[in-house]
């Protein structure tokens, strides 16, 4: 091999090992501040003062909850199975991380004069592979329910099984309508798209964002669709047996999903990192992917905030009210909306 195709070849990896660093940090320190202001936001709705003890107005809580997770004791069951019971939180983890790589978080950037990109891997197919990824990450649930040998475990773990199934279709119906829009499933022609039309994707798919916020809420285990931890029936849910950083693991599973889902909504239905109002052509490439970054976070802030709102404002639905949402309600408007588009497109490509 020619020695500068092989430079080219190592600053790519170099770059993308980076990147891959930046992004697994920033979504883990994210979970991290993402419990602390969930319980900043709930103390503000209950009228309390939340977390104020550690550091200046409790900033340094989540360090502090983090530690007192990895000092907790290790404890395994007698009669589980060991090497699935390790594996459960481990999977759960690396599959919420995984979800990161296909998601643009900025526009390239100019470093020594080299253009580099602020996107892990730009694939055709950025959205097959959320869902596959999304698909493998009920397994960490099961496996990790099914190995605690514990029938309230067990019965969360069914429980996330079929919730996360049947809310999967409705949102993959959805997002075949904005498929139909836009015509590409790489999260980063979607982007451009966006950011050269007039208009962010959510003008378009109104009725499909508000079927993809729903199910993304049950995907993601979130209030009013926690039933498979539900504590005032399983105790724990799926991680009852679990403590230390193993059940910490979980904890952050579920953070890290509710980060990456509001950066994948912001990116298909909110123009991604796309400064309103700003032509980023006009600025230099460094200013306009700060600009950009600026933009997607703000973007992705508004949608945890949502999630927490949410949370303390809407009481948990039965079990039954949570599956005849999913099969009689969001799958029936989530077809009726992708045959809508298909006819509008029609009518507006002739």
């Amino acid at each position: 091999m020619d020695n500068s195709l092989l430079a080219i070849d190592m600053a790519l990896i170099l770059e993308k090992l980076v990147l891959i660093v930046v992004v697994v940090f920033a979504s883990l320190g994210i979970a991290m501040y993402a419990t602390y202001g969930e319980r900043k936001v709930a103390a503000f709705m209950q009228d309390r003062r939340g977390p104020n003890r550690a550091g200046p107005f409790g900033i340094l809580q989540p360090m502090a909850d983090g530690l007192k997770l990895f000092f907790k004791e290790e404890i395994i069951p007698n009669f589980s199975n060991k090497i699935l019971f390790v594996m459960g939180p481990c999977l759960a983890m690396l599959t919420a991380i995984m979800t990161s790589a296909v998601i643009p978080w900025g526009n390239h950037i100019e470093i020594f004069g080299r253009s580099v990109s602020l996107q892990i891997a730009d694939v055709n197919i950025g959205m097959l592979y959320i869902f596959g990824v999304l698909s493998l990450g009920v397994y960490g649930i099961m496996i990790g329910a099914w190995a605690s040998n514990n029938k309230f475990s067990l019965f969360g773990g069914l429980r996330a099984a079929s919730q996360i199934i049947s809310y999967e279709l409705a949102m993959g119906i959805s997002f075949i309508a904005l498929l139909m829009v836009t015509g590409s499933l790489s999260l980063k022609d979607m982007v451009l798209q966006q950011q050269t039309g007039h208009w962010w994707n959510v003008v378009y798919q109104p009725l499909g964002f508000l079927i993809f916020l729903i199910c993304a809420f049950a995907e993601c285990n979130r209030t009013p669709f926690d039933l498979p931890e539900a504590e005032n029936e399983l105790i724990g849910g799926y991680h009852t047996e679990y403590s230390s950083m193993k059940l910490g693991f979980y904890l952050f599973a579920e953070y890290i999903n509710m980060f990456i889902s509001s950066a994948v909504m912001a990116t298909l239905f909110f123009g991604g990192y796309d400064f309103p109002f700003v032509d980023e052509s006009t600025l230099s490439p460094n200013f306009a992917a700060l600009l950009g970054i600026v933009a997607l976070m703000g973007k992705i802030i508004g949608f945890i905030f949502l999630f927490m709102w949410v949370r303390w404002t809407i009481p948990r639905f039965r079990y039954d009210q949570l599956m005849y949402l999913g099969w009689r309600i969001l799958i029936p408007l989530a077809l009726f909306n992708m045959l809508a588009t298909g006819a509008a497109v029609l009518y507006f490509h002739k």
